[in-house]
Parts: structure tokens; C-alpha cells; sequence
């Protein structure tokens, strides 16, 4: 199976390091690796942030790991060219329409969150958010009405297909978890929300193994503070999926902790942590690496069939913070590097 990585800008060379040193470890067979230019880095080389051969890669292979992208020379260039085209092209290109973001605190850093440590000590949940659709790429505008006022419109919509082929994605994602699936909408005000419920509803018939519950988004906002542990796998739009993700990933603590994936209907996923290139900090080596290697634990679960690898991974992480592990985003010292040694000590 060929994994693709593609590092890109800022600290994103770092973090990739170390997790390929964690993937190395493992003794996986089977797996090949194929490097790649992205973002900012692609446009110095290539012209262009996601050059032809670098999409290349992503279509041939299993599975893409990316590091991050952004950088502070390219912030003047044309939006087409500039470095975060690439991850927005490689979603459209290769239709990763499923977005899952964990949210799982660590024991040994339940006091980094902004909650009570003991209802921050529950939060282990995956919130699966529909990536292509909803208000963000529905006809949107600004016109003038007859009293000659501004007015804006966005629209919100979601085909049967859209919902469902969502909600296969979060119904296979609660099977390997603890088979509980709480759609989030707002059905009691909108008709999209309410053929969402409606399908989803349906889906439910093919996974009788998983116990499907729905929630409003607004209680569903007030539970992630209250009662963030009744939550295993969570599914909503790409509205509400943006907010409830940055909520929930703040209730963890450490933004460094955090990573994500974005799958096809196939299982074929670009997995990335979710905090960005750091330019400010690139190359000296105090980036945490751990999302990184989180996101490649999720990749083994989710795109090439090793779960148990993945646990290996996730169990050396949790390990490595019981023993003393700190980046500087965690209250410590220790650099990108030592933090991958810890977490391969462990291994």
C-alpha cells in the first residue's frame, strides 16, 4: 500500500519527521512511502501550490499523511496560487467529503482544558463533519432589495445523497468505536435539517449494531460543556461540524494535541494535524509532533486496515505524557525530536 507524505510549509517538515520515524518503528509490512511538494513550498519550486506530479502521487496512493501548509512570503500572491490551495485542491480533486476530527483528552493533561478536570477527563469523542456541501458552497451573494438596502444570502442546502453518503461514513466510523451515533441538526427550524434527520434515520436501518440518537445543535453546543462523555461519535453539516469541532477540540486543552482526517466514499483519506504551519517557530524545533503522529495512527485505523498498529501508537503517546513528556505548548521543554523519542521509546 503506498502512503504519500507530503510535509509542506513551516513546521510541517518537523512534525513529518517525526512521524515517520513512529511508522518506521512499527515494522509495518507492506507499506511503501512517496514524498511530495506542497503549499508554499511547491509554489517556490513548482509555480503552483499543488503541482501536477504531487497530485499524481495523492491519486496512486492508499493513503496521504500531510503536515501543514502556509507561508508568510506567499501571503501577497493571488488566492489560486496561494499555499492553501493544496489542501483545498487535494479535497476537491480527490472528493473527501468526510471530515473527522477526535477530540480525546489525555489523563495526564485533563488540566490543560478550560473545563472541570473531571468532566474534561470524558471527553473522548469523534465528531464526523460533511465537508463538500451545506452553506458554505451553496449560492451565496449580495443584492439590494426593492427599499434599496444591502442584503446578503447564502443558501443552505443537502441533496439525499449528500446526507447519506455522510452518514455511512459516521455509522462505519461508530462501528469501530463504541457504536453510538448522535446526529446533530436543527430540525425543528430548517427542512435541510429535517431531510438530514430523515435520512439518517434511514442509513440507521443498515447498522443495527449502532444506537442512533439526534440532538439540536444548540443543546448539542451546551452538552459539550456540560456532558462531553455521553458523546461517542458525533455527525452534522459542515456549519455546524466547523463550530462543534473547534469547540470541542478547545474543551481538550492543547490545539497541539489534536489531528484529523478527510475520507472519500472508498475510506481513502488525507489525515493532517489540525494546527497549521507555525512559521514563526519553523526549524527550531519546539513544534509538537504529536497530532502528527496521532494523525497517523488514524490513518492506519481508517484508510489501511491496522488497527492494532493504531492503538500501538495512541498507547506510546498516552505513555509517553504519563512519563513526563512536555513540548512547550504542554507547559514543558522538551524539542520536536525528544518528543518523538519519547513516544518511540515507548514503541
Amino acid at each position: 500500500m503506498l502512503v504519500a507524505l507530503f510535509a509542506g510549509d513551516g513546521i510541517g517538515p518537523e512534525i513529518m519527521a517525526e512521524a515517520r520515524r513512529v511508522l518506521d518503528a512499527l515494522g509495518l509490512d507492506g507499506l511503501t512511502y512517496e514524498e511530495g511538494l506542497v503549499g508554499g513550498a511547491a509554489y517556490k519550486a513548482k509555480g503552483h501550490p499543488l503541482p501536477p506530479e504531487t497530485l499524481d502521487i495523492a491519486r496512486r496512493a492508499d493513503a496521504i499523511l500531510f503536515g501543514a501548509v502556509g507561508d508568510y512570503d506567499c501571503d501577497a500572491l493571488e488566492r489560486h496560487l496561494r499555499p492553501e490551495q493544496a489542501i483545498l485542491g487535494l479535497r476537491k480533486e480527490l472528493t473527501l467529503f468526510s471530515n473527522l476530527r477526535p477530540a480525546k483528552v489525555f489523563p495526564q493533561l485533563a488540566d490543560a482544558s478550560a473545563l472541570k478536570q473531571e468532566v474534561a477527563s470524558a471527553i473522548d469523542l469523534l465528531i464526523v463533519r460533511e465537508l463538500n456541501g451545506d452553506v458554505y458552497f451553496g449560492e451565496k451573494g449580495i443584492r439590494t432589495t426593492a427599499d434599496g438596502l444591502r442584503e446578503g444570502y447564502d443558501i443552505m442546502s443537502y441533496n439525499e445523497a449528500e446526507v447519506r453518503r455522510i452518514a455511512h461514513s459516521a455509522f462505519r466510523a461508530a462501528q469501530v468505536r463504541r457504536k453510538k451515533l448522535c446526529s446533530v441538526d436543527k430540525a425543528n427550524v430548517l427542512e435541510t435539517s429535517q431531510l438530514w434527520r430523515d435520512v439518517v434515520t434511514e442509513v440507521a436501518a443498515d447498522y443495527p449494531d449502532v444506537e442512533l440518537s439526534h440532538m439540536y445543535v444548540d443543546n448539542a453546543a451546551m452538552q459539550l460543556v456540560r456532558n462531553p462523555g455521553q458523546f461517542d461519535v458525533i455527525v452534522t453539516g459542515n456549519l455546524f461540524g466547523d463550530i462543534l469541532s473547534d469547540q470541542a477540540s478547545m474543551c481538550v486543552g492543547s490545539i497541539g494535541m489534536l489531528a484529523s482526517a478527510s475520507l472519500d466514499a472508498n475510506g481513502k483519506g488525507l489525515y493532517e494535524p489540525i494546527h497549521g504551519s507555525a512559521p514563526d517557530i519553523a526549524g527550531q524545533g519546539k513544534a509538537n509532533p504529536l497530532a502528527t503522529i496521532l494523525s497517523a495512527a488514524m490513518m492506519l485505523r481508517y484508510s489501511l486496515g491496522r488497527p492494532e498498529a493504531a492503538d500501538r501508537i495512541e498507547a506510546a503517546v498516552a505513555k509517553a505524557l504519563e512519563s513526563g513528556a512536555r513540548s512547550p505548548d504542554l507547559g514543558g521543554a522538551m524539542t520536536t525530536r525528544e518528543m518523538g523519542d519519547a513516544v518511540l521509546a515507548v514503541l
